[in-house]
């Protein structure tokens, strides 16, 4: 564990066409990974974006999945990127307005999607999200190749979006869309057991009791919505994500149980898989995203990722100083106009929108 931590102190990196990246130095008043992912928590911010277009986007017959849409004046030239969130997050969380102003501040369109259920489209259709829908996110893509005719498209996820993101990447290979150009995830929940039992390690109950309350509150909401298709007795004795996983999600999602969720729902499956450039950001002292040793070598081994593992971020946090030298710091990126960045201190809101520069 110790030499482990002692590389991510350098900032990892490991591709064939690899460029290195700014170091991640954590706000002094922010250090550690609870310090940092319960900051991001409670930090909040005002970001401020020109209004978007709302667009119903069909992933499957009779379910669709709301997106907002930020479009540049000559959409259709322009890169776009497709932001998709974590567990009980939405198109509404801190980090996708984040790189949604960054990506439309570097000439790119912004999409922000919600995966089903969420942004209030509990009412839509008798389904559940998960870690497996993949095919929705392409779906999204395909919508706005067809529909808005874009050049090229860039995915973008965080934590459970994150594992979306590079499981689409992976099960594409080298057939996916033409206009694919790359995937960058941050903190993505890849081994999806190692997760979940982190989720349940004491240090890290805090988590855990919070994303069950969320996911417990959107399911009664499925239940009074769609009473003849959830019963909500399935929720007596469900103490940790694994059962919730177990007796609801895998129940109701074609799983035959949390194991088999688990087992088939990560993109650890298929990571080796990936063609496309990718970046992967990743803390070593995120509370509970684990990467298991044998996903280390599959990610290291794949020339087209970039790995880049911190000391320091917690869970999709990454809170540095805002008042870092920007000209400076984005010396490797081509950017000669530091005022331009906006820089608040999220460095791996930055650091996604900067890979994806240099497919514009």
């Amino acid at each position: 564990m110790k030499s482990s931590q002692t590389e991510a102190a350098k900032n990892v990196v490991r591709a064939s066409n690899s460029r290195s990246l700014p170091e991640f130095k954590p706000h002094r008043w922010l250090r550690g990974g609870h310090m940092q992912t319960l900051g991001a928590f409670f930090l909040s911010r005002r970001i401020h974006l020109a209004a978007a277009e709302k667009r119903m986007i069909e992933v499957e017959p009779g379910i669709s999945v709301l997106c907002h849409c930020h479009w540049q004046e000559k959409r259709s030239t322009a890169l776009t990127l497709i932001l998709v969130h974590g567990l009980e997050g939405s198109s509404e969380s801190q980090y996708m307005l984040g790189i949604a102003r960054n990506g439309l501040a570097a000439g790119m369109n912004v999409v922000r999607m919600n995966q089903r259920n969420c942004g209030g489209m509990d009412h839509c259709a008798p389904t559940l999200y998960n870690s497996s829908r993949s095919a929705d996110v392409a779906a999204v893509a395909r919508n706005l190749i067809d529909t808005d005719h874009i050049p090229a498209f860039v995915l973008i996820g965080f934590s459970m979006g994150g594992n979306l993101v590079l499981k689409l990447a992976g099960e594409w290979g080298r057939e996916g869309f033409p206009e694919f150009r790359g995937v960058a995830a941050v903190c993505p929940a890849i081994n999806l057991a190692a997760g979940a039992d982190a989720l349940h390690e004491p240090a890290n109950r805090i988590y855990e009791y919070y994303f069950l309350a969320q996911l417990f509150r959107r399911f009664r909401r499925k239940v009074r919505l769609f009473p003849n298709e959830f019963d909500a007795s399935r929720l007596r004795g469900v103490k940790t994500l694994r059962e919730f996983d177990d007796r609801i999600t895998a129940y109701y999602c074609g799983f035959t149980g949390a194991d088999d969720y688990y087992a088939r729902a990560a993109a650890a499956n298929v990571i080796d898989q990936i063609a496309r450039p990718t970046l992967i950001i990743h803390s070593a002292n995120d509370p509970f995203i684990r990467l298991l040793s044998e996903t280390r070598k599959k990610i290291l081994a794949n020339p087209n990722i970039i790995f880049v593992e911190t000391e320091d971020g917690g869970h999709c946090s990454f809170i540095g100083d805002r008042h870092v030298d920007l000209k400076k710091d984005d010396s490797n990126h081509g950017d000669s106009n530091p005022s331009k960045s906006k820089y608040d201190g999220r460095w791996a809101e930055r650091e996604v929108v900067e890979f994806a520069k240099q497919f514009q």
